[in-house]
């Protein structure tokens, strides 16, 4: 056993290399994963669900766009292929994640309009069109409400964050929570247990 877990920022695992097979809006996708990553042998059914309710922006979508918690990449090339005229910022504390993400977005051909970055270094003065996450529940409430209050304020004023929780491990807790802290947040969709929020100002 090791002590590594997806949010572990470099991890001590040996990457073992697999492809990760999905269809989204009507388009396939084969990308690369590894081990040490968040659900490094299939799309996650959250991330999945995520994709298929939530409203993905479109040809005419641009700015910025915020992938929270990256992992090898699939909410980031879907963004960077359905909004080809969009900067996706795809964010990851997790190294091999980030690899395996810049090397994604350049399979797709959006290598050059996907920027992988550490969280510190985004730039402090970007807002984000869209923000998109499976947050990572497992890290902990505390930390989960760090996460979100660091980074849904960084929303631009018309701005939305689509967000996708499973229930049984909070999602209307989470809801109830994001309402306290001042935020417009609608459930937009319920599918499989999960939880589709749309988060605005």
């Amino acid at each position: 056993m090791t002590g590594d877990h997806y949010f572990t920022a470099e991890p001590a695992t040996a990457a073992r290399r697999r492809e990760v097979e999905f269809t989204v809006a009507g388009r396939d996708y084969t990308l690369a994963s590894a081990s040490g990553v968040f659900s490094a042998d299939r799309l996650d059914p959250g991330t999945a669900v995520l994709l298929r309710k939530a409203e993905l922006p479109t040809a005419g979508t641009t700015g910025d766009l915020l992938d929270l918690g990256c992992g090898f990449g699939p909410i980031s090339c879907v963004l960077a292929t359905s909004a080809p005229s969009a900067t996706v910022w795809s964010v990851d504390v997790n190294e091999r994640a980030r690899e395996l993400t810049a090397a994604n977005a350049h399979r797709v051909g959006a290598g050059e309009r996907v920027r992988v970055h550490a969280p510190d270094d985004v730039p402090a003065d970007v807002r984000f069109a869209q923000i998109w996450s499976n947050p990572p529940i497992r890290i902990g409430k505390e930390e989960l409400h760090e996460l979100l209050g660091r980074w849904l304020p960084r929303l631009a004023p018309e701005g939305v964050a689509w967000l996708v929780v499973a229930r049984h491990l909070g999602g209307d807790s989470l809801h109830r929570w994001l309402v306290d802290q001042g935020w417009q947040v609608e459930r937009h969709a319920s599918q499989k247990g999960y939880r589709v929020l749309r988060v605005g100002r």
